[in-house]
C-alpha cells in the first residue's frame, strides 16, 4: 500500500511506464537513476528498454522486499539502494559515469530533488522526470504566463526542458488529486563563467518573482539601481513574469560585475 507520508502513487500501467521509459532516449550506455520505484512497474520497463545498468533509490524499507525478485532476475543490472534520494548526490554515488535519471518523483519532494540537480549538473545525459502538472507547466512556462516563475528561469537557464505527455490520476494506485506530467530536460553546454552567473541569476530571480506584483525597479530596488537594470534593456515598470531569460542573465551579469567591482 502506498505510503501517503512519502507522497507514494504507483504506476502498474506497463504501457504507460514504457511509454516514459522510450521518452528517455537510449538507454544502452548509460547508467540509469530510478528515485522512488516502488513497486518496480518503471524499473522493469528500463531494464526492458535495454538500460546498460540501473540503480535505484528507495525510502521505503516494504518495496525493497518486494524488489528482491527482481534484482535476482535482472542478473546484475539492477541495484536498489535504500536511501533519502534527498541526502544523495548522484556524482558520489555514480562518479564518472553518463547519467540518465528517470524517475516517478514523490510528489512530495519533486521539486526540491529537481532543484538540487539542477545545481550540479556534471555527467547527468538528460533527466525525464514525472512532476505534478502544475510543476511541469512551471518549468517550461513562456514570458507573460501566469506559470513564469523562478523554476522556469533556473530550469530554462541550465537546461533545454520539454514537457512530453500527461497521466490522468487513474493511472496511478491509489489516484491522486492532481494530475501528472514527464518533463524531458537535457543540460545546456555551459561554460565556467556561464555557471559561476547563476548564484547572481537566483538572487535577482528571488528578489524580482519574491514581489511580482511590483514593477521591477521596486522588486529589485534592494540589489539593482534604475540606471543598472535600463542598463540591461529592461523597462524599469516591467513586472517579474514580463521579463525573458535573456532579460534575467543580463541582470544577472550586471550585478556580478557590480558585486565583483564591490568588492575589489
Amino acid at each position: 500500500m502506498a505510503k501517503k507520508s512519502l507522497g507514494q502513487n504507483f504506476l502498474f500501467n506497463m504501457e504507460i511506464v514504457r511509454k516514459i521509459a522510450r521518452s528517455a532516449g537510449c538507454l544502452k550506455e548509460v547508467t540509469v537513476l530510478e528515485i522512488g520505484p516502488g513497486p518496480g512497474g518503471l524499473t522493469r520497463a528500463l531494464l526492458e528498454a535495454g538500460a546498460q545498468e540501473v540503480v535505484a533509490i528507495e525510502h521505503d524499507p516494504r518495496c525493497i522486499i518486494a524488489l528482491k525478485e527482481l534484482v535476482d532476475a535482472a542478473e546484475g543490472k539492477l541495484q536498489i539502494i535504500q536511501a533519502d534520494a534527498l541526502t544523495i548526490s548522484p556524482q558520489d554515488l555514480l562518479p564518472s559515469r553518463p547519467i540518465k535519471i528517470v524517475a516517478n518523483l514523490p510528489y512530495n519532494v519533486g521539486t526540491q530533488l529537481l532543484i538540487r540537480w539542477l545545481h550540479c549538473l556534471d555527467n547527468i545525459v538528460s533527466m525525464t522526470l514525472m512532476f505534478q502538472k502544475e510543476v511541469a507547466l512551471r518549468i517550461v512556462a513562456q514570458p507573460k504566463t501566469a506559470d513564469y516563475g523562478r523554476l522556469t528561469v533556473l530550469a530554462q537557464y541550465l537546461t533545454q526542458p520539454t514537457k512530453v505527455f500527461d497521466l490522468p490520476p487513474g493511472a496511478f494506485s491509489p489516484p491522486p488529486k492532481v494530475k501528472s506530467s514527464i518533463v524531458h530536460l537535457v543540460p545546456k553546454v555551459l561554460s565556467e563563467q556561464d555557471l559561476a552567473l547563476l548564484p547572481y541569476l537566483e538572487k535577482i530571480t528571488h528578489a524580482a518573482f519574491g514581489q511580482r506584483r511590483k514593477m521591477i525597479r521596486s522588486s529589485l530596488s534592494a540589489v539593482l539601481t534604475e540606471d543598472q537594470i535600463q542598463a540591461a534593456n529592461v523597462a524599469v515598470t516591467a513586472r517579474a513574469e514580463e521579463l525573458a531569460l535573456e532579460n534575467y542573465i543580463e541582470l544577472a551579469r550586471i550585478l556580478k560585475d557590480f558585486s565583483t567591482t564591490k568588492a575589489d
